[in-house]
């Protein structure tokens, strides 16, 4: 990555104009689920998904105990899981503040984006997410939305929003690559099916061979491909809009990579995904502990990331279905018995997953009243600058 593709992506980040469509979410005061009584109704849903899932699933599959067996989880293991969720949490936060909100053209006031907004917007996000799972869909509206009433370009915004993800989910496809080949080969111990191991492994490495082919698409591509779709009408708009992510996601790549190159960001994105899905994996493997399992630590790793996999299908019933049975599909695929599988995984779904639900409908209520703040600073701003001016113009 040299010095011209950095100054294309700060570039390619501080062009306004990104979408109509995009900018439709900026609109109002309370942004997406505004609605309490929507909130409510759709955390009824959830609830209804998750009687469904949890006491319907195991009887259809022939371990109906496995719900009856969670009360008999291991008190202590489940503390150490809630630990481990603690320090997940932390840890996106932390990743978020210094890859979205980090360095000098970030566009966001000093300290408006500090740890507590990073906290609010996070797990706002992640409440989200809950209520529409496809790859997250739910929470990144969410947190486009703040970081646009923060005051954040909306082409910026897309662009470190990507960054994000490319960060995080660039640790997921090394560890399926790492964990895969050392279990195929027999360095870590446990059980090794081509189809757990060495074929994620090839998929997570295609991925990266892509995502750095991304980096090299220049940042005018937008520019150059707008001379295909020159026109009026629906079909030339679909096009425009259609134009600019090419240049966004390849902006949000080269962003990744200035951020870990950055000495004050690097080092804090690099240990927080670590932690963060360090955390994750840890509830997983308390979880099991906590019902006097022992499963080989790296069958655990890359079962989970092969089992979270399933996040990508879409999920109106927030994500309740696919990613636990992804993940219950997982470690049978490597011989884990299913008595031993279904409460160790609902454990951790319960734990991991919709226990941090609360806090997060909280947190997205009190990153409301913070947005309110920042516009109703931003207006006070406005007004002065604006009777500066007219003092000059008299």
């Amino acid at each position: 990555m040299n010095e011209q593709a950095t100054a294309s992506s700060q570039e390619y980040e501080e062009r306004d104009g990104i979408d109509a469509a995009q900018d439709h979410m900026d609109q109002g005061t309370l942004g997406p689920l505004a609605s309490p009584r929507t909130v409510l109704f759709i955390f009824l849903g959830i609830v209804v998904a998750i009687v469904g899932l949890y006491l319907l699933l195991p009887k259809l599959v022939g371990v109906s105990s496995a719900f009856s067996q969670i009360g008999g989880a291991t008190w202590y293991w489940v503390v150490v899981a809630v630990g481990f969720v603690i320090v997940a949490f932390a840890a996106y936060a932390a990743v978020f503040k210094s890859v979205v909100g980090g360095g000098a053209n970030s566009g966001i006031p000093p300290g408006r984006l500090n740890l507590r907004a990073s906290y609010e917007i996070t797990m706002a996000g992640f409440a989200g997410s809950t209520f529409f799972s496809a790859a997250g869909a739910g929470g990144l509206i969410i947190i486009y939305w703040a970081l646009r009433k923060a005051g954040m370009e909306a082409r910026r915004a897309a662009c470190r929003m990507v960054a994000l993800l490319v960060l995080l989910y660039s640790f997921y496809a090394l560890a399926l690559i790492v964990f895969g080949v050392l279990l195929r080969t027999g360095v870590l111990h446990g059980s090794h099916p081509a189809g757990g191991t060495i074929i994620p492994a090839s998929v997570a490495g295609v991925a990266f061979l892509l995502l750095g082919l991304l980096a090299l698409v220049p940042a005018d591509v937008e520019r150059q491909l707008s001379g295909f779709e020159a026109g009026k009408g629906r079909a030339a708009r679909i096009a425009r809009r259609v134009a600019t992510v090419p240049g966004t996601v390849a902006a949000g790549v080269r962003t990744a990579y200035e951020r870990l190159r950055e000495r004050e960001t690097g080092t804090l994105a690099v240990l927080g995904g670590l932690l963060y899905w360090g955390g994750n994996i840890g509830v997983l493997w308390a979880a099991f502990h906590a019902y006097g399992v022992e499963v080989p630590f790296g069958v655990v790793v890359q079962a989970f990331f092969v089992g979270m996999a399933a996040n990508v299908i879409p999920s109106p019933a927030a994500g309740a279905g696919p990613v636990d049975a992804g993940m219950i599909a997982a470690f049978l695929l490597f011989d884990i018995p299913k008595e031993s599988v279904f409460p160790a995984v609902l454990t951790y779904r319960l734990i991991a997953f919709w226990l941090p639900t609360i806090p997060g409908i909280i947190a997205y209520f009190q990153l409301r009243r913070t947005v309110q703040g920042w516009e109703e600073l931003d207006t006070r701003g406005y007004t002065s600058v604006s009777k500066v001016l007219e003092a000059k113009a008299t």
